[in-house]
């Protein structure tokens, strides 16, 4: 009798939607020595406060986490520092000695793990290995310079199309189908959409990312906030920068009416499809229709069934 299927024991999951992952904030644990200067110049970065509390939801000690896109490495070096064996990729000449040397930092401060920082190039030979083993992707939506094919920074010449999503969406859908079979059973992959705004209004990012999960064969699990103010009590402090500010109040100008500072990020939570699932997605609902004139059909054979 084949035993009946039982889905993979998940990790502890989040009790809330919201985290509040504002105090410290994330410029604050840069400030605690733990990060070299550059890694503040990343603007698309995980916040690291947000890196450390998904990295404690969704994996145990020893797991190994990816960052496909790692930037300056914040998701790698709060993996190390939480005894999680980390891989980032990335392809910007810039960020990849950043965060190697954030790799370094977490390695002289005592972080045991393994971590490695690739050259996205040569990454997809490099990953093959791991296919079925990452416990958690971990990446953030990132701006790309059509020219080159290379995240960067925004600035105010930034299309409306290429703030929206439009052009990043096929480089975004590609990455996630390279990391669904990496993802073990009961692996999990998270997307930190950083609020942009096109003109003075927001931006969906979110259905961007959803739809290219969708197209990665990903199954959304969990939607939830990742504060990037401090919770006091039942009120939000935000300690913004001066240069922020100075941005809002020119949105409020431009626009005529008050724009609010961002408190928080985005998080998009994903899985891939268990078997049974992807099996079913696969099988044919009923058997194909045979010719009139065949008597004696051959039995229906289950596609998955032969390949397998």
């Amino acid at each position: 009798m084949t035993p009946a299927f039982r889905q993979p024991e998940l990790p502890p999951r989040p009790p809330v939607s919201v985290w509040a992952t504002g105090q410290p904030n994330d410029p604050a644990r840069l400030d605690e020595g733990r990060y070299v200067p550059e890694t503040a110049r990343d603007a698309f970065r995980v916040p690291s406060s947000t890196a450390a509390h998904a990295i404690a939801a969704y994996t145990r000690a020893g797991d190994a986490i990816l960052d496909p896109d790692c930037g300056a490495g914040t998701v790698l070096v709060e993996a190390l520092h939480a005894g999680r064996h980390a891989i980032g990729v990335t392809g910007h000449p810039r960020w990849w000695p950043v965060a190697r040397a954030n790799v370094t930092a977490a390695k002289y401060r005592g972080a045991t793990s393994d971590g490695m920082v690739l050259d996205s190039p040569a990454a997809r030979g490099q990953l093959a290995g791991l296919c079925g083993r990452i416990a958690l992707v971990l990446t953030a939506v990132r701006a790309v310079d059509p020219a080159h094919g290379r995240t960067r920074p925004p600035t105010a010449r930034s299309t409306g199309a290429e703030i929206r999503g439009e052009e990043p969406s096929g480089r975004l859908r590609g990455m996630l189908t390279a990391c669904r079979p990496l993802l073990r059973p009961d692996g999990h992959l998270i997307v930190v959409v950083r609020p942009r705004r096109h003109r003075d209004e927001l931006v969906d990012l979110t259905g961007h990312v959803h739809d290219a999960a969708h197209a990665a064969g990903l199954i959304p699990v969990d939607r939830c906030v990742a504060l990037l103010a401090e919770l006091r009590g039942d009120r939000l402090v935000v300690p913004p920068s001066p240069a922020k500010r100075r941005r809002a109040t020119r949105l409020s100008r431009s626009a005529g009416h008050p724009i609010s500072l961002i408190t928080h990020h985005d998080v998009l939570i994903f899985r891939a499809p268990y078997e049974e699932e992807a099996a079913a997605a696969v099988r044919p609902p009923h058997p194909p229709r045979m010719p009139h004139h065949v008597t004696d059909p051959a039995p229906y054979a289950d596609p998955v069934r032969e390949a397998a």
